[in-house]
């Protein structure tokens, strides 16, 4: 059923006939679409329009087939088709035949005028998660995902969520996307459904861009039932950060005329979706100076700014690592003193102390991070490897777990992968270590740890060939050159405290002795 392209809504004889098409109203006052052709809908518009009036058949082949030749016998075909849904039991339904002259439209007919009051512009992050439909499960368990789901897409930067109170009135409700979206004043709508078949629940979720009506993003969840608090925070958690992810990069991609700070923002947040790099370093951390130049009180822009500058130095992937720190440290100061609730703070708070080699003191800052939003898997990678450095391997690994359990398409997973090869290298496991480290490879393969590494955990093994492969990437990658000579790397380099500094020697630095590292 095609959509019209009035936006009047005419009612008569318990149909309602609007943009998206004709429905049926039953005995509960709920609305039935009833399926027809779209020559057949504006034939039925050209009538309704105007009610009691004859139109000839040349008028309303104009307004149906406008700039056609079309024969008379095509308008006959949609009479009668229209009669077929209007007329009940053998009582005529509107639509009266003048013999030899056109058609007369008599049923009463009101019309709706669409509300005058110009639509306030949607924010940009703006969303509204619909009662997802339940289909054979609990209505509970049900309900509380659609809660769950609003409240954790809240704790996401910069975004406009609508109130689980207010969504809960489209239940059951037949309303279009354009419609939902011009009433609730957002951009995007969260729709799904949760669907349970013995011990297995499926939770289905779909992006729709309210303005366009375009799917952009869908994604199905299977687990077993368990435990359903744990199976709601876990599906949840995962929705809402993929959801986060989507949504940068959508309104990342919106042409934009005159860009305020807020879509340098934008911008920068898109480009760390990308695999690190010199490039997308500098990339992301040039959109965010323009958003300062524009706005120099943006606590946002400045914590973005801060954990860009900081992430560089921790990639080896500058050459001025002592101003970006000094940068750095005066930016996150000044955003958790202007928002100091702010996650992504207190997150590029952590992250800056852990590039000054201080994680004791990034911890509490990473836990602040989740404690305000559990869900970032940019804290819980940032916890794990403080606590990798901290001397609590079992932690790190339970941590970086849990972040790829939350967010399997992470743009930062490279890092998630890194901690659990770390780790395992650490306990003297490399053939744990490589696969995963290999998995760190493939996602950012520009940072050169990763290869220095993995030329370690090869050189444990005794496969020299592929570890001196490894080393000479990590020091083509390397910006100070901290991989010529084990002397070398422990003067510019960070081995934890002191537990992990006598476990690194015994596996990291002894591998990468096999892979060819001289000590001078």
């Amino acid at each position: 059923m095609q959509a019209l392209s009035s936006a009047e809504i005419f009612l008569f004889e318990g149909f309602r006939l609007d943009r998206r098409g004709l429905f049926r109203q039953g005995e509960s006052a709920d609305l039935a679409p009833v399926e027809i052709g779209s020559r057949a809908l504006e034939v039925l518009r050209a009538l309704v329009e105007r009610p009691g009036d004859l139109l000839s058949r040349h008028e309303i082949i104009a307004a149906a087939w406008p700039g056609m030749v079309v024969d008379d016998n095509n308008l006959t075909i949609q009479i009668a088709s229209l009669r077929r849904v209007l007329d009940r039991d053998g009582v005529q339904g509107g639509i009266q035949t003048i013999p030899g002259r056109g058609y007369r439209f008599v049923a009463p007919v009101t019309r709706v005028e669409p509300s005058v009051r110009p639509p306030r512009p949607a924010p940009r992050l703006s969303i509204v998660v619909l009662p997802f439909a339940n289909i054979g499960s609990d209505p509970n368990f049900v309900r509380c995902i659609t809660e769950d789901l609003t409240s954790d897409l809240s704790r996401l930067p910069d975004m406009f969520v609508i109130s689980r109170n207010t969504a809960s009135a489209y239940r059951d409700k037949l309303a279009d996307t354009w419609r939902i979206g011009r009433e609730l004043g957002v951009r995007y709508m969260l729709d799904g459904s949760v669907r349970r078949s013995g011990d297995q629940v499926r939770v289905s979720a779909q992006l729709i861009d309210a303005e366009t009506d375009a799917h952009l993003w869908a994604e199905r969840f299977d687990c077993d039932t368990g435990d359903p608090f744990t199976l709601q925070n876990e599906i949840t958690g995962r929705i809402a950060n993929l959801l986060g992810i989507e949504l940068i990069a959508a309104e990342a991609a919106r042409p934009t005329d005159n860009p305020d700070a807020f879509d340098y923002v934008l911008g920068a947040r898109a480009a760390a979706l990308k695999p690190a790099s010199r490039v997308i370093h500098a990339q992301r951390i040039g959109m965010l100076e323009y958003a300062l130049a524009l706005d120099p009180r943006s606590a946002e822009a400045q914590s973005l700014l801060a954990d860009a500058l900081a992430h560089r130095v921790l990639d080896r992937l500058t050459d001025a690592a002592a101003a970006d720190m000094a940068r750095a440290v005066t930016l996150v100061d000044r955003a958790l003193a202007a928002s100091p609730r702010s996650p992504t703070a207190h997150l590029a708070k952590g992250i800056v102390l852990r590039a000054f080699d201080r994680c004791e003191e990034a911890i509490p800052e990473c836990e602040t991070a989740l404690a305000i939003n559990p869900n970032s898997a940019g804290a819980l990678d940032n916890l794990a490897d403080c606590k990798l450095l901290t001397g609590s391997l079992e932690d790190a690994i339970t941590l970086a777990q849990q972040a790829i359990r939350l967010s399997p398409r992470d743009p930062r997973i490279g890092y998630f992968y890194i901690r659990i090869g770390h780790t395992h290298l650490l306990q003297s496991c490399p053939d744990k270590a490589i696969p995963w480290l290999e998995r760190a490879r493939g996602a950012v393969p520009e940072i050169p740890f990763v290869h220095a590494l993995l030329a370690s955990a090869h050189g444990l093994k005794g496969d020299i060939g592929r570890a001196t492969v490894e080393l000479a990437k990590a020091r083509r990658l390397s910006a100070d050159n901290r991989w010529s000579s084990i002397a070398h790397w422990k003067a510019v380099g960070y081995f934890g405290v002191p537990k992990v500094r006598t476990l690194m020697e015994a596996t990291y630095i002894a591998g990468l002795r096999k892979a060819g590292m001289p000590d001078e």
